[in-house]
């Protein structure tokens, strides 16, 4: 049985409160990941493209309030 196998397996058999307990952390652990990754994107210059592409935009006035 493969490491992921036995997480889904240990998973599937927590108690619905442990279930919601761990969906949150796991969200959670996602989001931070999200960030990070955005953050070092952002350092790269991964993100420059679309930053002037709204800056243009905005300049333009393209954009409308939401």
């Amino acid at each position: 049985m493969t490491k992921l196998e036995q997480i889904e397996k240990s998973v599937a058999e927590l108690s619905p409160e442990d279930l919601k307990a761990f969906a949150t952390w796991f969200e959670e652990l996602q989001a931070d990941r999200w960030d990070k990754q955005i953050e070092a994107d952002a350092k790269a210059g991964r993100l420059d493209k679309l930053l002037a592409e709204a800056r243009e935009e905005i300049a333009a006035g393209k954009l409308r309030d939401l």
